[in-house]
């Protein structure tokens, strides 16, 4: 009788929900500092805890390495490096869960922003009564940047609320735009929402020139990946009112330290990575992995698999 197969799970609490596969697989728990030791044994890896950098560290050293990685989140640039690219190893990641939960942020971003909540509350704390005139949304132009089903759900939900969106993608196509118009749209928008990967292209890609184009009603939104956007640039942008305001969701550094300068920028809003995390979404995330493990166990093709020198899934 074949030995069981060995699942590692690379822990964050609370753990995953991992019932259905009682009996059906050996499961092995392991932390940043037991991870490098585990490898060698698993055939399976689900890295439940999705901001470690462990999987990155560990995985270029000695012994054998699983032959799937699954990790509990959109993006993988936290796992990536060059040896788990080069390698046979498939890697698949949680598309389809954070869709719609980041699209709802993003559109109660955008109307926050236009009716002036924050200072509302702001004035309401100081029992200040202060009439002013908001911004109607409908009839506004948004550039949304990033063509995966994020970047689809934001513009449909944006759709819903009057804005005319343009998406940005990695190659142009039919309804989506390629990098090369991503100037032209951000100029032209009153949101610019950036929802794309994490690569070696999209590093920084929002940075002084970037806001130098945008208008100046214009409001930025990220809830993609931290690395994309260049914080020192939105910070200047955001104190020389280059821009009318942003908002952002994720961080160069995170948790954002006490000590920086983002949080007394002028018109952001800033928000702890919680853009795709809804009631019950842990046990979505478990779900999700435990029927691809059980598609994976049956021999048949995994969906979601990423293409691991683009960091995405592809033809999305």
């Amino acid at each position: 009788m074949p030995a069981p197969t060995t699942l590692l799970v690379l822990d964050a609490d609370p753990p995953p929900r991992l019932g259905r596969l009682t009996g059906r697989a050996r499961i092995v728990h392991a932390d940043e500092t037991t991870l490098a030791g585990q490898l060698p044994h698993a055939d399976v890896l689900l890295v439940w805890d999705f901001t470690s950098h462990a999987v990155r560290a560990a995985w270029p050293g000695e012994g054998a390495r699983p032959r799937w990685v699954h990790t509990a989140s959109a993006g993988v640039d936290h796992l990536m490096c060059a040896e788990l690219a080069a390698s046979d190893t498939v890697v698949t990641n949680a598309r389809g869960i954070f869709d719609q939960p980041i699209a709802e942020y993003v559109a109660a971003l955008v109307l926050a922003m236009a009716k002036d909540l924050p200072r509302t509350l702001q004035l309401q704390q100081r029992h200040e009564w202060r009439h002013r005139e908001s911004q109607r949304v409908a009839g506004t132009k948004a550039c949304v940047v990033g063509s995966g089903p994020i970047g689809r759900a934001i513009a449909q939900y944006l759709k819903v609320l009057g804005v005319t969106t343009a998406i940005v993608g990695r190659t142009p196509r039919t309804g989506i735009h390629g990098p090369d118009d991503l100037n032209r749209l951000m100029a032209r928008a009153d949101w610019v929402i950036s929802a794309a990967p994490l690569t070696a292209d999209t590093h920084h890609m929002f940075d002084t020139r970037r806001f130098g184009v945008m208008q100046p009603s214009a409001r930025f939104i990220n809830v993609g990946r931290g690395q994309l956007v260049d914080e020192p640039a939105l910070a200047e942008a955001l104190s020389k009112r280059w821009i009318a305001g942003a908002a952002l969701d994720v961080f160069e550094q995170e948790p954002l330290p006490s000590d920086s300068p983002l949080w007394d920028a002028p018109g952001l809003i800033v928000s702890p990575h919680m853009s795709g995390d809804t009631v019950g979404w842990r046990d979505e995330l478990s779900t999700q992995f435990v029927e691809l493990y059980e598609r994976w166990e049956a021999g048949k093709t995994l969906t979601n698999v990423v293409d691991k020198r683009r960091g995405y899934v592809p033809g999305h």
